[in-house]
């Protein structure tokens, strides 16, 4: 008789526990991953992120009037040792943190070429905190809150198919180890 009641108890506890286990699958598996954001385009058009499947992406919120602005310089490096391997480099200029992007669309991308010899794309002015954040931050938010920009050049890598790996903060170079690290791996998972 013991066995049966936990049998019994085991097939019940199964039965209530499973719908619950199958919608945080669901759930799961429904949230959408990086490739389904587009930003648009400094000067017209859109950078849909799955145009990039396959590729590893690092999205940077920047600003030309930042005291970090001197990444830009770096992140060209970063670029020119990694685009043709496949990394794609989106720079989304902001203006969240201490107003420091006075300017808007293509004068962004173009401060950033004359001053820093900037050659990656460059999204349009986009809010990157916040509620009214563009969905794609919304989103990175969502999958690690412990990792949101805290200030202007904050680094995301999106793994190859479209996993949010990690974000890197203001202070981590874009040639610093770690971050070298994760892009060499991706880019050798290809």
């Amino acid at each position: 008789m013991t066995v049966l009641r936990r049998e019994v108890l085991g097939m019940l506890a199964g039965a209530c526990a499973g719908p619950v286990l199958a919608g945080r699958a669901a759930a799961r598996e429904e949230a959408p991953s990086a490739l389904s954001f587009s930003f648009a385009r400094a000067g017209g058009g859109m950078y849909p992120l799955s145009a990039y499947r396959g590729k590893p992406i690092l999205i940077v919120n920047t600003a030309t009037n930042c005291g970090f602005a001197g990444q830009f310089a770096t992140l060209e490096q970063l670029w020119q040792r990694y685009s043709g391997r496949g990394l794609m480099l989106l720079a989304v200029p902001s203006n969240d943190f201490g107003g420091q992007e006075p300017l808007n669309g293509a004068a962004i991308a173009e401060a950033a070429r004359q001053s820093h010899g900037a050659t990656y794309a460059f999204a349009e002015k986009t809010v990157v905190k916040g509620p009214d954040a563009h969905p794609f931050y919304r989103w990175a938010a969502a999958q690690r809150p412990w990792e949101v920009p805290k200030w202007n050049f904050h680094k995301y890598l999106i793994g190859r198919s479209g996993e949010l790996l990690g974000g890197y903060s203001s202070m981590a170079d874009p040639l610093g180890p770690q971050l070298v690290r994760a892009i060499g791996q991706e880019l050798q998972a290809g």
